[in-house]
């Protein structure tokens, strides 16, 4: 497949990327600083750009089957352009050939018990709330979204962290998954295993997901 990639500079979207490239996927990057992207494959394209400049990554998007979006707001602090970018992806797509987004989401909106959220926890840890809630917010863009786009909104477990990559995980929906001790987690590659799964199985569309061990 051909594939447009935001965010591959990131400790997520770099493993996104690795495995895209791993599976044979084409994959255009377009990225800030296209010095922070150290890997070189003939099968990658750098474009540098930003969600924002549509007319940039559009040329090369117009031929691709897919655009994954693995962003933050940590380097800016700006948390209001999680939300943003969900919708100007959303508006951006719409009318056009590509039909397919997978969104790197956020668990704290996940449940742990009826009507409670992760993020509920008074132990869950203030410096990741700004975040959290900006996630939830692009996941209610995208619900309310009644663009022609089947995006898939992707929650990780509630530790994502470095490790190997198993190629095993579970995929839930709204509430959160722990293994048999009572942890949720997950490897960074696994997630990125899980999210090109989605892909090329072209399943969970409009869906909310998690995956976790």
């Amino acid at each position: 497949m051909k594939l447009v990639l935001f965010g591959a500079t990131g400790h997520i979207g770099h493993a996104i990327l690795d495995e895209a490239l791993a599976r044979g996927h084409d994959v255009t990057a377009v990225v800030r600083d296209a010095g922070r992207l150290k890997q070189q494959h003939d099968k990658l394209h750098v474009v540098i750009g930003t969600v924002e400049q549509t007319a940039i990554w559009l040329a090369y998007a117009k031929y691709a089957d897919a655009v994954i979006a693995s962003l933050s707001a940590r380097r800016s602090g700006d948390f209001d352009e999680v939300p943003l970018t969900a919708q100007t992806l959303l508006d951006t797509l719409n009318g056009t050939n590509v039909k397919r987004l997978l969104w790197v989401g956020g668990a704290g909106s996940l449940e742990t018990a009826p009507g409670v959220k992760v993020i509920d926890d008074p132990h869950f840890p203030a410096a990741w709330k700004p975040e959290a809630e900006a996630q939830a917010r692009a996941l209610e863009v995208f619900r309310a979204s009644k663009a022609d786009v089947d995006w898939t909104y992707i929650s990780p477990a509630a530790l994502i962290e470095d490790g190997e990559r198993t190629g095993h995980y579970r995929v839930g929906g709204e509430q959160l998954l722990k293994d048999d001790k009572g942890v949720s987690r997950i490897s960074v590659p696994d997630y990125a295993v899980a999210l090109l799964d989605r892909l090329e199985k072209n399943d969970a569309l409009r869906q909310r997901i998690t995956v976790a061990y």
